[in-house]
């Protein structure tokens, strides 16, 4: 049987202007210009410059707008022009412009070849027939990213026989394979690493270190991925002068061969929200003048409001217009708004993680590093620690020694035998400065650099350099072995 209940519920819901700020808040500054453009596409009432006193106008605004305020008010924006037209005109729509200036003419982009180009250009010159050149684009179309063609010869075939209706076998396409795994960059269309490796060694001039290089990745792949040298010495009897040079050869050839000319790579610029300068001593911040755009009211939109409070407002068509032009005015604030108290935000938390890490700031130096959580630059500041996180992931800034991203500053303590806690990131600079001066022939396994940190006064477990060594992308002591 239904029931009826009245119940009373308190629900925390965000304003959109909140959640207008915490979008504008955790984007990166190459993404705020984008947000900006788009704000100002479809706000008219938005533009670009300076705010300025209602009763101030420098000389170019007299020019624009007439030669008193009277004279703008009544001659140059009036709200009736808006009435006569059946909808309002879109802002930057085609066709209220005049002419094109200068500034609006399109210009040239440079554009690279893609791989898939590069290997279709070499296709053509080929002596193929028609179900061959078919069969080769196939191919073509099949090569990832890296340069590998993963697909199976039969799913291969299959694809011809309904997309293209052509039935061929799997020899057919090996046989087309096989010509492309002769195009640029070598090493192209294998189907896995070892295939790859050896079409670049097959091009190579045959002595007997090639050969041998060829024989370990047909026969003892899976030793010299395991650096069982010993194995592979045996195995083949050569003595380890001569493996040492097979293995160098391996070493440097290139296991991703579409990366080489893919020609369609973005490339990422980092670009920094924060400067900070050292001015004998006295460190300085500033936000990247990118993050501080200049943004204002529309005079027009704000004086058609003005003119409607004048009138006799009983004109209903004026009142539809005059709301549209309300809502755009008030949209228009509270983007100001969000942009200002974004910046506020930005500098507040970066002004908190200076004070943390002065002497890094100063210096440069990782073992000046504190530790440093979220929790505390929210208490520092009087913010959420989800307001911080937004801020610490997706900015960066511009110090003497580099650009970093605010993420670096942050991490956990260790205990130290002198009763302070040091950062994980500078036990992490220790551990890699310990392997790296460590003997190649003989790698410290993970207990003995446990040891060595504990003698440095750092007390810390096993599993816990292991995980940092992981995350430090650095092989266990048997992988980082050589000959």
């Amino acid at each position: 049987m239904q029931r009826l209940d009245l119940r009373q519920l308190l629900q925390q819901k965000l304003s959109p202007q909140q959640i207008q700020f915490i979008k504008l808040l955790q984007i990166p500054t190459a993404e705020l210009e984008m947000r900006i453009k788009e704000e100002l596409e479809i706000n008219p009432a938005l533009e670009e410059g300076a705010d300025q006193p209602e009763d101030q106008y420098n000389d170019s605004d007299s020019e624009e707008y007439g030669d008193n305020d009277d004279d703008y008010g009544k001659d140059d924006v009036d709200i009736n022009d808006y009435l006569n037209d059946d909808e309002i005109s879109g802002y930057k729509m085609q066709g209220d412009r005049g002419g094109e200036d200068e500034d609006d003419r399109e210009m040239p982009i440079a554009v690279a070849s893609s791989l898939t180009d590069q290997l279709m250009d070499q296709l053509g010159f080929l002596d193929l027939d028609d179900k061959q050149h078919i069969i080769g684009m196939q191919l073509i179309g099949s090569i990832d990213n890296d340069g590998y063609i993963r697909r199976d010869l039969s799913a291969i075939a299959n694809d011809l026989a309904f997309s293209q209706n052509i039935e061929t076998s799997e020899e057919e396409i090996e046989e087309v394979l096989h010509m492309i795994q002769t195009f640029d960059p070598a090493g192209i269309a294998a189907r896995d690493l070892p295939e790859c490796l050896l079409l670049q060694l097959h091009r190579r001039d045959q002595d007997e270190t090639i050969i041998l290089a060829e024989r370990i990745l047909e026969d003892a792949f899976d030793e010299f991925t395991k650096k069982h040298y010993q194995k592979i010495q045996s195995k083949f009897g050569v003595s380890e002068d001569e493996l040492k040079k097979a293995i160098d050869i391996i070493t440097k050839l290139n296991p991703k061969p579409g990366g080489a000319g893919a020609g369609m790579t973005r490339i990422q610029y980092i670009i920094p929200d924060f400067i900070l300068t050292n001015n004998n001593g006295q460190l300085e911040l500033s936000l990247n003048s990118r993050n501080a755009p200049d943004l204002r009211i529309s005079r027009s939109y704000a004086d058609m409001f003005d003119a409607y409070d004048k009138s006799d407002k009983k004109d209903k068509k004026l009142k539809e217009t005059v709301t549209f032009v309300k809502q755009k005015l008030d949209a228009a604030k509270w983007f100001i708004d969000a942009i200002r108290q974004r910046q506020n935000t930005l500098l507040r938390t970066m002004e908190s993680i200076i004070k943390y890490q002065h002497n890094f700031f100063l210096e440069g130096d990782e073992s000046e590093l504190r530790p440093m959580i979220l929790k505390d630059i929210a208490e520092d500041i009087g913010m959420d620690i989800s307001t911080v996180s937004r801020v610490a992931n997706s900015k960066a800034v511009q110090t003497e020694f580099g650009i970093y991203p605010l993420k670096y500053f942050f991490s956990e303590g260790i205990a130290t035998d002198s009763g302070e806690d040091a950062s994980s990131r500078e036990v992490k600079h220790i551990l890699k400065e310990i392997i790296d001066g460590e003997s190649k022939r003989k790698p410290l396994s993970d207990e003995k650099i446990e040891q060595i940190l504990n003698e440095k006064g750092y007390n810390i477990a096993r599993r816990t350099v292991a995980k940092y060594r992981e995350q430090l992308n650095i092989p266990v002591a048997r992988l980082r072995k050589e000959l």
